[in-house]
């Protein structure tokens, strides 16, 4: 991606009044939408690397789906450029579309067909051979555990079903690149689990992978690289290792005290490697370069000052402080 921007000014299909799209009069929307400007992706240039499994993270509202839809040729940018390899993604839209798969934030399925139609007839609009998509659907709906339910209507398929099989179809033709979209949002923890395996061993297999997400964990457990993304621009890029270790005072000590007094906490603020010591009602926050040597000093001036502890809590730099750390906000708001 090249200085990538994305202005829309007009809101979508989900925003229109009910009954829009079904005749019914669209006054109040038309007023509204000549005031409307929204800032989706703000210049955003970015290279994925071949192989490799890429992340954008941020919260709802970052630019990360709109993102996956310039690159996907859904979405056409205000300005820039994007490439899938050495093709222009808007220019040559065909080429672009025979080496990607996509994953959508929301399962698409056709209900009138069974899970092995969906896949069958998704290698049939790549022109992958009959007995070889044959062959693949079976494959994939085994490894995606989908075999027992595989020609039955997907009226009875739980969430979780319906995103994995969306996967599958998504591989069923064997793209180079697979785009997800947020593809763990709503999945019970196994479900999860069992889709990360897929996404590594897909990966293993050479294809590159961009996924979308605001889960850290999943940032953390499956990215090689990352980018935080927050109103359209990117504010880190780098590994999670790499990001994590960038923070200063990424490390987070958190009390339970009794007896907390403003001496104390001036202490606290003076000691080395310690940013910043935050209290509320007992509970104390000290974020700090350093953690267990740290704790056991915070410990002899409790004993000092007559403050009593109750509870300690360290939690080892984390994506979430480096995001709050740029922004002053949480990741998930």
């Amino acid at each position: 991606m090249e200085s990538l921007s994305k202005i829309y000014t007009s809101a979508p299909a989900s925003a229109l009044p009910r009954g829009a799209a079904y005749g019914m009069p669209r006054a109040p929307w038309k007023r509204k939408k000549q005031a409307m400007r929204v800032v989706a992706l703000d210049g955003v240039s970015l290279e994925v690397r071949s192989g490799e499994v890429f992340g954008l993270l941020g919260p709802n509202g970052a630019g990360k789906t709109t993102t996956v839809g310039i690159l996907t040729t859904r979405v056409r940018p205000s300005a820039g450029e994007a490439w899938i390899g050495t093709y222009n993604v808007w220019k040559e839209r065909v080429r672009v579309k025979r080496l990607i798969g996509v994953v959508p934030q929301r399962p698409n399925l056709d209900f009138s067909l069974t899970a092995r139609e969906i896949l069958t007839f998704h290698g049939a609009y790549f022109q992958v051979p009959p007995p070889e998509r044959t062959r693949r659907a079976g494959e994939l709906l085994e490894r995606f555990k989908l075999t027992d339910r595989a020609d039955e209507l997907l009226l009875g398929f739980s969430g979780g079903m319906m995103q994995r099989l969306s996967i599958a179809r998504a591989m069923m033709h064997d793209p180079e690149v697979l785009f997800l979209d947020e593809p763990s949002a709503g999945l019970d923890p196994q479900t999860r689990l069992l889709l990360w395996d897929m996404v590594r061993e897909y990966n293993a297999r050479g294809k590159t992978i961009l996924l979308t997400t605001h889960n850290m964990e999943e940032a953390d457990a499956l990215c090689h690289r990352l980018a935080i993304v927050d109103h359209g621009r990117i504010i880190a890029l780098g590994t999670p290792h790499e990001l994590k270790q960038s923070i200063p005072g990424g490390h987070l000590i958190q009390l339970q005290l009794e007896g907390m007094t403003p001496e104390f906490q001036h202490e606290l603020e003076s000691l080395e490697g310690v940013t910043e010591v935050r209290s509320t009602d007992g509970r104390v926050q000290i974020y700090s370069g350093r953690s267990g040597s740290l704790v056991l000093e915070v410990v002899h001036l409790a004993a000092k000052f007559q403050v009593g502890i109750r509870d300690v809590h360290i939690a080892e730099p984390s994506l979430e402080n480096l995001f709050l750390h740029h922004t002053g906000r949480s990741l998930r708001e």
